[in-house]
């Protein structure tokens, strides 16, 4: 049994968000809207891309959501609902159904159930879940 599975997310940059697409095992599972690159910056900035391993954390915000550790010199970073990068999101992934513009989106709630429902069952069945980001 493979005891691990990455999830592929696809990027396009634009000068006002970072659109996305995450793929798993070749299906588009959602799109994702995030922050234009902006070096790395807190709060400004997307995360760089590379392969980072999913883990479960609560929030007293959020509640339980897809955390992102170990992401170079940021903390906090998430993958939770926004359709909106500039005004919702300070650095995280936000999954949307349908991608309106640079950074915008529709259907957040709906793509970050579609999104958590694989996550989670994969990790009921003992898998460690990776997300690899590209440009």
């Amino acid at each position: 049994m493979n005891n691990q599975h990455t999830l592929i997310l696809q990027r396009k940059y634009g000068e006002q968000g970072t659109n996305g697409t995450i793929y798993f095992q070749g299906d588009t599972i959602c799109h994702t809207i995030e922050l234009p690159w902006r070096n790395n910056t807190k709060r400004l900035s997307c995360i760089p891309e590379g392969r980072y391993k999913l883990v479960k954390r609560i929030y007293s915000k959020h509640g339980e959501q897809i955390g992102i550790p170990n992401v170079l010199k940021r903390e906090g970073i998430l993958i939770h609902k926004a359709n909106d990068a500039k005004g919702q999101l300070q650095g995280c992934i936000a999954p949307v159904m349908r991608l309106t513009g640079e950074g915008s989106g529709e259907g957040s709630a709906t793509a970050l159930a579609r999104l958590k429902a694989l996550v989670y069952s994969l990790w009921d069945q003992g898998v460690e879940v990776f997300i690899q980001i590209k440009g």
